[in-house]
């Protein structure tokens, strides 16, 4: 919905982009200024879709409030309670099964992939390519299958607990996993094809939306969209955890900073994970999938810390404890909020088309935003 509300002074025009509905998913309000074709200004307003999370998390047990950052960047569902679980396992200094640590980085990549080609098909429909976004859904359909199977959920997970994960492995995962794993190394090439290389894809792209690497330090970027301006910062390689010092991967990285490369670098991204998977798909090891805990837990008083590398960048959560069963104050630090504070600099100076482009190439969830 675009929608014309008012011109300055100097003849700039105003329009509002969004909202669509409060209760739509992905709620994004941006007040655009423009001279012409040409954005002079971006400001975001957001909010439609706030809940409290962290507020609510303080109500919550040690158990229950993992599951609310399902609900906040819903595309990371997985890694965002691997993350929340860790911080638990740091205050009860508690050493998780070397099954479950396995198992936890092979559903993280999973949903790494499952995030990244369903932004693949989006990012190619924002700018025209209507296409590709059918071939995006026949693959990550493979990996929900595999969730669903698993842990018996699509989207919102619920499978990370304070020593591993709820429920073993189904028996049909290894076999389902390595056929998703041929399945996305044939057709990432076709992937290539429809989009890396289409000529109108590039022209849309290189070149456009720049973000400089001390800009990207600067307003705080992590994830994808930081490393395309040469920024190192994937949290697997710079503060590994749960066995990703093991592993051998690449960081996906570029010095461009401009649209081209952002997209670059996460398709980059999924091959890696595809590695990952690999290498650990034929080793998963014997033993618990859960480390044995009380069923009440507590936490003892002090402030507890951890990150992990999400689809979008770095999600880190900070627990507050008084020693008691909820916690005193959660804080979540998501990548989303941090990205998108770098559109309005990104976009100055471009033309109103490449907006879209541009933005979705930060691949922002607004829930992650609006929590």
């Amino acid at each position: 919905m675009v929608e014309e509300i008012g011109t300055t002074d100097e003849g700039d025009l105003i329009i509002n982009i969004g909202p669509q509905h409060p209760a739509t998913h992905g709620v994004l309000h941006l007040v655009i200024t423009l001279n012409g074709e040409t954005v002079r200004k971006v400001e975001p307003h957001l909010g439609y879709i706030h809940r409290s999370i962290e507020k609510m998390c303080e109500s919550l047990s040690y158990r229950q409030f993992i599951y609310s950052t399902s609900r906040m960047d819903y595309l990371s569902s997985h890694i965002n309670n691997h993350c929340c679980a860790m911080t638990v396992e740091k205050g009860l200094q508690l050493e998780v099964p070397e099954r479950a640590a396995v198992i936890r980085i092979l559903m993280d990549e999973l949903t790494r992939i499952a995030s990244h080609v369903l932004w693949w098909g989006a990012m190619a429909m924002d700018i025209g390519a209507f296409t590709p976004f059918f071939h995006a859904f026949r693959e990550r359909e493979m990996i929900n299958d595999i969730m669903e199977e698993t842990c018996g959920a699509r989207l919102t997970m619920n499978y990370m607990v304070p020593g591993g994960v709820q429920f073993d492995l189904h028996p049909n995962f290894h076999r389902r996993v390595k056929a998703f794993v041929k399945q996305l190394r044939n057709k990432l090439p076709e992937y290539d094809e429809l989009v890396t290389h289409n000529a109108i894809f590039k022209s849309r792209t290189k070149g456009v939306g720049i973000l400089s690497k001390e800009d990207a330090i600067s307003y705080g970027c992590s994830g994808p969209t930081a490393r395309a301006s040469g920024v190192d910062c994937d949290i697997r390689k710079t503060y590994p955890y749960e066995g990703y010092e093991k592993l051998q991967f690449e960081q996906a990285m570029s010095t461009d900073g401009d649209t081209y490369s952002r997209y670059l670098v996460r398709m980059v991204e999924m091959r890696q994970s595809l590695s990952i998977i690999e290498q650990l798909i034929d080793n998963i090891p014997e033993g618990d999938f859960q480390a044995k805990t009380k069923a009440v837990l507590k936490l003892p008083k002090g402030e507890f810390y951890s990150r992990v590398e999400t689809a979008r960048g770095e999600f880190g959560v900070y627990i507050v404890s008084e020693g008691g069963t909820t916690p005193y104050r959660i804080k979540f630090r998501s990548p989303g909020f941090s990205n998108l504070s770098a559109l309005d600099h990104t976009v100055r100076g471009q033309k109103i088309g490449d907006l879209v482009a541009i933005m979705g190439s930060f691949d922002l969830v607004i829930p992650d935003i609006d929590r």
